[in-house]
């Protein structure tokens, strides 16, 4: 089931700073994300996040770390990445290193990472979910992170 996730009535979050990290892999579809992702902030009036692409999906655990480490200021981080199945075990070690790693440096680092790394059967699966439409997953995770965003800065310690 498709579901859109407006992004025309979000909460004020201008001043927030975002990172994306990206995987090059299936670049056409990961870019369509991002592509989509940052419209969303630039319509919300947000400072246009640094995109840092990373060889695939297990480095980008490695790279939300040091990109939070490095800026402290960072009030969350998107990862962006596709992992294909194949005829072999390979998608799956991926799919749950990408995975755990993003839960693990978002959970130790106390910083939001919205995790768009869609694991797909076939290239029609990706391609639907990176289409330039309401349903692009880089609407849902940028609609997110705002909404993230602004709960957190609601509920502060």
């Amino acid at each position: 089931m498709k579901t859109s996730h407006p992004s025309d009535q979000l909460p004020d979050v201008s001043d927030a700073r975002v990172a994306i990290v990206q995987s090059k892999w299936h670049a056409q579809y990961v870019d369509a994300m991002v592509t989509r992702c940052l419209q969303v902030f630039e319509r919300a009036g947000c400072a246009t996040p640094p995109v840092h692409v990373l060889p695939g999906a297990v480095e980008l655990p490695l790279a939300a770390r040091r990109v939070i480490r490095r800026d402290r200021t960072i009030d969350a981080v998107i990862a962006f990445g596709a992992v294909l199945k194949g005829d072999t075990y390979h998608f799956e070690v991926v799919w749950r290193m990408c995975t755990d790693g993003l839960n693990q440096v978002m959970l130790e680092e106390d910083v939001p990472i919205i995790m768009e790394v869609l694991a797909v059967s076939d290239l029609d699966q990706l391609a639907q979910r990176c289409a330039d439409d309401e349903f692009n997953k880089g609407v849902e995770a940028a609609v997110a992170a705002i909404d993230l965003i602004h709960w957190r800065r609601q509920n502060s310690p």
